[in-house]
């Protein structure tokens, strides 16, 4: 794809990008804004790395705010969203990313790391799209794309592969693959398209102790076919393709963006 394509793949859309101020949030976020989006940098009071991607993508030359909010607040999510129309008139992507993990034993594991993790993850997705949507109802068909509007979900490798230590986050992942496919299902005859990217190992502060010294990645590098870490432009440039008219007869699906996690590579030789 010519340079001049991508800086036009998004142009005169407006995205919001949950949980944008770090990692793979603010890698897409870059990603979209280089795309010509003007871009919502959504943040859990991270004020001073909110306020710096908004920087790098102004002084690129591009279009962006930050507003802080819980994601998993009702009342917060939807003042969230009439700031964004307030500023820029309406939405046209919205990136479902904000995400948190609270690892504990099954025994051991709390009601608040359950709970939190579960509110964040996959009651705060439902939220964000539940806004979504109504937005692209309100407005009705545009010029800027094919689409009523795309969301893309954010999930993981671990709404297909069990994870143990983890249950909670695994069943926030696991409910947000469904959450979307039946979104998809739902509003596709109204030309919203509803995709998921399902990152594996990325190189993010989320998963920082599995990659942090050379002994750590190299045990994870054992789980991945690829032989390589993936890093967080790897998944926003998944995340832009699918917000673009470019993958427009595309719903309802998972682009699982993992280099082969998936594959289970411990029965790549028959399982010795």
């Amino acid at each position: 794809m010519a340079s001049s394509t991508i800086r036009t793949l998004l142009a005169d859309h407006v995205a919001l990008v949950t949980g944008a101020s770090s990692g793979i949030g603010r890698a897409t976020a870059r990603t979209l804004a280089a795309a010509g989006a003007k871009v919502v940098i959504n943040h859990f009071h991270q004020d001073e790395e909110a306020d710096s991607i908004v920087h790098e993508i102004v002084e690129a030359g591009g279009t962006a705010f930050a507003i802080a909010a819980d994601v998993s607040d009702e009342s917060a999510v939807d003042r969230m969203f009439d700031e964004t129309i307030d500023r820029f008139g309406t939405l046209h992507v919205l990136v479902n990313n904000a995400g948190i993990q609270s690892d504990a034993a099954f025994a051991e594991m709390t009601l608040q790391q359950w709970t939190r993790v579960i509110d964040v993850n996959l009651t705060g997705q439902f939220l964000c799209a539940r806004a979504a949507v109504r937005e692209f109802l309100r407005r009705g068909p545009c010029d800027v794309s094919v689409a009523l509007g795309k969301i893309v979900f954010m999930s993981s490798v671990h709404q297909i592969i069990p994870w143990a230590r983890h249950a909670n986050y695994a069943a926030s992942k696991g409910g947000v693959k469904l959450l979307a496919q039946s979104l998809a299902q739902e509003v596709a005859e109204r030309r919203i398209r509803v995709n998921v990217v399902a990152p594996g190992a990325i190189r993010t502060p989320i998963n920082r102790t599995a990659w942090k010294n050379e002994s750590a990645l190299g045990e994870l590098l054992k789980l991945i076919p690829y032989r390589r870490i993936g890093e967080p432009d790897d998944v926003a440039k998944a995340i832009a393709w699918l917000a673009s008219d470019e993958s427009d007869y595309i719903t309802g699906a998972t682009l699982v963006v993992d280099g082969g996690m998936q594959l289970y590579p411990g029965f790549g030789e028959g399982g010795g």
